[in-house]
């Protein structure tokens, strides 16, 4: 179910009166309206607000055409069909916002008077999603003083505030919500810069939640984005085109009727996003679970026929030493072999070193399984790509840590073309290959993330090569490609910690990577583990797919 869509059609059929009856005995919405453009001109009079303040005050109405005009404080009349975006039921009218609410925009807060912690906290665009604000997200405070000279700034309850300023084209603010009471609680907050403040002239006569509803729906958002300015990448919404935006309003005791309704539905999709949340938390720790099973040999039995682990890996030391010979790979005199000795200790054997490492054994595995360095596993060291050189368009890709995504897999689409005249820096081995094993190894929200490439997500079909935040696992043929990626999947959230150095430069460094410890079971068994989590996941993914 999309939930976010189905919340936004109950906000347009609320603004279009189709939420609830309407009953003829209801006082029309003209006549709130008109009170609200007498209260205004009382508060003129009594010094509360300027003449300024209602030089833009219209009057909305219906012609005996059956077109829609627009009377101005001057006297004169203009058609704006062309502004209404859809009928409304008898009883209700279109005003706009600066006829019914007063702008309050932010200050420019000086960061140099900030404080390390009070009762006065600023409220940033950071702090406001739509209907919740949160005051504690990167609190930033300032002093009683400060408080006291700022004063105009002052939010108040049942101030509609908005977010004025994010993403040019992506729709990511104009964020809006009700101020109550309970978030005033032993709390002053104030208006930073680029958070807009609404607030309504009577709310008697327009309810707060109404307002917030009707500003949150699909026609007043594709009415203010289309007033979107701004450079290539920040979009901003101005105080001007806001107050010029056409509402709906509906009869106060409709409004009532109405609210009632939408937050009865509305709370009941809250709560299946919450129980949906809970059950795709469910869903993630069931496919971490069954990894973890997988490589501890607890997913599926073992069969007393396959050949051990022990002997996989013999093999692979001989192969070793063939490519050593042809020259394909460097000698270690320091190759480690690991072996469980007559005390059922673990021993590591470096070159004519032992040692017990009995501390670094995570857990017991089968009798038929072996534990293993990482490094030993593969073909190819295990390093990063090199930095590439970008060209528009070429025949070679450059696989960055973006194409190894976080819900979709690799994808290739994201990936950048390679300057050729540097190809000469790139051997066959340093081209990705089929069942690489990819590890995202610097930044932060993204390092430890492990994918899974195979040449069939390649659909341009064109070579491609690792760029330097990526480390490519490439194991020997004689073991299975894909338990490798099951390894380390299963060890993702604990390489995502592995990161070193400063806050933002975070790496995961190949060292670390070559020192983990594998559980290596039968090439059989790793077949058989194989297909039981593709068969698994795809159960999961059906299951995932139907909450969606």
């Amino acid at each position: 179910m999309d939930t976010k869509a189905l919340r936004q059609k109950i906000l347009d059929l609320a603004i279009r009166g189709k939420l609830v009856p309407q009953d003829p005995n209801d006082e029309p919405a003209s006549v709130l309206l008109e009170r609200i453009r007498e209260q205004k001109q009382q508060m003129v009079k009594e010094g509360k607000l300027k003449k300024k303040d209602i030089k833009n005050d219209s009057v909305i109405f219906v012609g005996e055409d059956n077109l829609h005009y627009e009377k101005f404080a001057n006297g004169s009349v203009k058609c704006i069909e062309a502004e209404i975006p859809f009928e409304l039921p008898k009883g209700w009218a279109w005003t706009r916002i600066s006829t019914v609410a007063l702008f309050v925009g932010g200050y420019a807060y000086k960061s140099s008077k900030y404080v390390p912690d009070s009762r006065n906290i600023l409220i940033r665009i950071g702090n406001i999603k739509n209907n919740s604000i949160n005051p504690f997200v990167a609190k930033t405070c300032i002093s009683d003083e400060y408080a006291s000279e700022t004063d105009s700034y002052l939010i108040r309850e049942n101030d509609i505030l908005f977010t004025m300023t994010g993403t040019r084209g992506k729709r990511d603010y104009f964020y809006s919500c009700r101020i109550e009471k309970s978030d005033l609680e032993s709390l002053k907050l104030f208006l930073n810069q680029r958070v807009g403040c609404l607030r309504l002239v009577s709310t008697a006569d327009i309810l707060p939640s109404y307002f917030v509803n009707a500003i949150q729906s699909s026609c007043v958002l594709d009415a203010i984005f289309a007033t979107e300015t701004g450079n290539v990448n920040q979009g901003n919404i101005g105080s001007t085109a806001t107050l010029n935006l056409l509402i709906p309003v509906a009869p106060t005791e409709e409004q009532y009727k109405i609210q009632e309704k939408s937050l009865s539905i509305l709370s009941a999709i809250e709560q299946y996003d919450i129980e949906t949340e809970d059950l795709l938390a469910i869903i993630n720790m069931l496919r971490t679970k069954i990894l973890d099973l997988a490589i501890r040999g607890q997913l599926v039995p073992q069969n007393p026929d396959d050949e051990p682990a022990s002997v996989l890996l013999e093999r692979i030391r001989a192969e070793k030493n063939e490519l050593i010979k042809q020259g394909k790979l460097k000698p270690n005199k320091k190759e480690s072999i690991i072996s469980k000795g007559e005390d059922n200790s673990y021993y590591e054997k470096l070159g004519e070193d032992v040692c017990c490492i009995d501390e670094e054994i995570p857990y017991d595995i089968p009798d038929s399984w072996e534990w293993v360095r990482l490094k030993n596993c593969c073909i190819k060291e295990i390093r990063r790509g090199k930095s590439p050189k970008y060209a528009a368009k070429s025949n070679t890709l450059v696989f960055a840590q973006k194409c190894n995504t976080k819900y979709n897999g690799i994808d290739i689409g994201l990936a950048l073309y390679l300057d050729e005249s540097t190809l000469g820096r790139y051997p066959n081995e340093e081209y990705m290959h089929d069942s690489d094993v990819v590890v995202n190894s610097t930044g932060t929200g993204t390092l430890g993330r492990i994918g899974f490439y195979r040449t069939t997500d390649n659909f341009p079909g064109l070579p491609i090569v690792p760029d330097s935040h990526v480390t490519v696992i490439r194991g020997f043929r004689s073991i299975r490609a894909f338990y490798l990626y099951i390894f380390m999947k299963a060890n993702q959230s604990v390489l995502e910690k592995k990161g070193e150095g400063s806050t933002n430069q975070k790496e995961l460094k190949p060292i670390t990577l070559k020192e983990m410890l594998v559980p290596m079971p039968p090439v059989s068994e790793q077949q058989r583990i194989e297909n039981a989590i593709i068969t698994a996941f795809s159960y999961v993914e059906m299951i995932e797919k139907s909450l969606n």
